[in-house]
């Protein structure tokens, strides 16, 4: 999807229901790359690796949902992933021979600020910012 008219002026939102599995970051790189067409330079690379983190994190949780949307506005794009696991995202103490737990810290390396906000009847969603998209 692209957004009509002016991108730098117009926002343009899409929401999609991500699929179960080890496929789900995939599809959400390509979704977001879709969804930047036209857009080059670190914003979308930063982007995909924002999304592709965060559906990763959702997509572990058994037998639950996992919602993604993007929100473009004056260069400024808001990735959202909600999911229904329990879990809160922390970030994980540096270490060089981890295999897993850098996703939340590359996140508040790469988005200009992100939050977590916990839902009253389980799950919650990760919201991160990017400008320059």
């Amino acid at each position: 999807m692209r957004a009509f008219g002016d991108a730098e002026r117009r926002a343009a939102r899409v929401e999609y229901l991500m699929p179960r599995g080890s496929g789900a970051a995939r599809w959400a790189r390509r979704l977001t790359r879709s969804f930047l067409a036209g857009r080059t330079g670190d914003g979308a690379a930063d982007a995909e690796l924002v999304v592709s983190e965060l559906v990763t994190n959702a997509a572990r949780v058994q037998d639950g949902h996992c919602r993604m949307s993007l929100c473009l506005d004056a260069g400024e794009l808001t990735v959202e992933v909600r999911d229904d696991g329990p879990g809160m995202p922390r970030m994980a103490p540096a270490s060089e021979t981890a295999e897993s737990g850098r996703g939340i810290a590359l996140v508040h390396a790469l988005a200009n600020h992100w939050s977590v906000e916990p839902h009253p009847l389980g799950g919650k969603t990760v919201r991160a910012v990017l400008e320059h998209c």
